[in-house]
């Protein structure tokens, strides 16, 4: 068995398609929540569990973790989202 290897988008390219990032919680597991990214025009593209995104963001002041957490995620967007 060989795991496809995922591909990212450039951040760059990846800011002009996501609109917003949604913190929600998954409705198919309680207690749990998740990051939702949104296409400009309001299409679900891809969602990130928010515990996984906040280990990897690591510490950082509050006034940052916003703009950390949207760093992270815009350099972690998979190219699939173009098929969408």
């Amino acid at each position: 068995m060989s795991e496809e290897q995922i591909k990212f988008l450039r951040s760059e390219e990846a800011a002009k398609l996501v609109g917003a990032i949604q913190e929600e919680e998954d409705i198919e597991r309680a207690n749990r929540r998740i990051l939702t990214v949104y296409s400009k025009d309001d299409k679900e593209l891809c969602w990130f569990d928010f515990n996984e995104v906040m280990a990897a963001v690591g510490e950082v002041e509050a006034g940052d973790r916003k703009a950390s957490v949207e760093r992270y995620i815009l350099s972690h967007i998979p190219d699939w989202v173009n098929d969408l």
